[in-house]
């Protein structure tokens, strides 16, 4: 296919040998399948803001710190340049997040690196080597809903431990390969200690795997997992290997929860050896 214009610069420098795809178009950025040498990769150019419909970024860019005095100062003139470099930090702000989560051991995409608003990073593919679907375009029977929602739950924590919130996170921001789900799409990625709305959008990414999950196991809607992963952040006792209950203190919700969560660890354990034996294959 013709090469974008955002991505010719990068195939000038070698970075990218051929555009192979567009594989989707969203409300931030544009995603193509690219060649690099022998590797197949993904380049998500990010829109310009005036063509960008995320909604309220502002809430999403609270507390992200700028060291140069300069570039702050007219960041917040909203001069063209303070425009330009707000564009910089949004773009570099989901590079980092890849960085940092992928040093917790969340499961997202291997980043390349960020070249003038072009993300290149790893293509997500499923066992056929094909695009990995989005969560929502799946269909899942129960024990498949358990074990990715204690998967994902398991990752919200990783995320929150490295002071992360993802922001936005969805059945359409998570992609589901042979090992199971893998978090997308943080270019407003919140600092969890910095942002007076980091405790809503985390009990909002929370409560939308679980309405997702639900449909599948309704049992997982009386589940409190999003006030109780808070709960622990605050008291500063959330650690990556914290076992959660599913349970808040100050709920009233009359669920077997004990029961619940036996459900989740077994189907958790299963899939855990699901996974060892397509290592092991692969060896």
């Amino acid at each position: 296919m013709k090469i974008p214009k955002r991505i010719q610069p990068l195939v000038e420098d070698g970075l990218v040998d051929d555009v192979l795809s567009r594989l989707m178009s969203g409300k931030e950025a544009d995603v193509y399948v690219v060649r690099c040498g022998s590797e197949i990769r993904c380049a998500k150019v990010y829109k310009e803001a005036a063509q960008r419909s995320f909604k309220k970024a502002a809430q999403y860019t609270e507390g992200r710190k700028v060291r140069n005095s300069r570039r702050a100062r007219a960041m917040e003139k909203g001069s063209k340049f303070g425009r330009k470099e707000q564009e910089k930090i949004w773009q570099n702000a989901e590079v980092d997040a890849l960085y940092l989560l992928a040093d917790a051991d969340v499961r997202v995409p291997e980043p390349y690196g960020c070249f003038d608003g072009v993300l290149l990073m790893e293509l997500i593919t499923d066992a056929n080597g094909d695009v990995a679907p989005r969560l929502g375009d799946v269909t899942l029977d129960q024990q498949q809903a358990i074990v990715n929602f204690a998967v994902l739950m398991q990752d919200v924590v990783r995320m929150l431990c490295v002071g992360t919130i993802h922001g936005d996170l969805s059945e359409f921001n998570v992609l589901l390969d042979e090992y199971g789900p893998v978090i997308i799409d943080l270019p407003q990625a919140v600092n969890a200690s910095a942002n007076n709305n980091a405790k809503t959008m985390l009990l909002r990414d929370v409560d939308n795997m679980k309405n997702y999950f639900g449909q599948f196991a309704p049992f997982l809607l009386e589940t409190q997992f999003g006030k109780e992963i808070w709960k622990l952040y605050e008291d500063g006792e959330l650690k990556p290997e914290s076992v959660l209950t599913g349970e808040y203190a100050e709920s009233t919700e009359t669920a077997n929860v004990d029961d619940v969560m036996i459900e989740i660890q077994a189907a958790y354990e299963e899939e855990q050896r699901r996974i060892e034996r397509l290592q092991e294959s692969e060896a």
